[in-house]
């Protein structure tokens, strides 16, 4: 009788463990998602950060990147 167990307990003891697995890996995706910033979004990261610490639009209305070719 006690043979027959054995599988049912090693299942069960998986099926625990896998859960516990996909639940720890669920929390640390959606903490490390909370935590960054798409890079799409990253000119607000720093307004969101500092709200007030830099303008929302360039008052300069110039590309720094870019500069003229004459």
């Amino acid at each position: 009788m006690s043979e027959m167990n054995k599988p049912n307990k090693n299942s069960r003891i998986f099926i625990i463990v896998f859960i516990l697995f996909v639940t720890l890996f669920a929390y640390i995706s959606y903490d490390m998602s909370s935590r960054t910033t798409a890079p799409w979004n990253k000119p607000k990261q720093l307004n969101r950060a500092l709200p007030g610490a830099t303008p929302d639009a360039d008052s300069l209305k110039l590309d720094s990147l870019l500069e003229d070719i004459k």
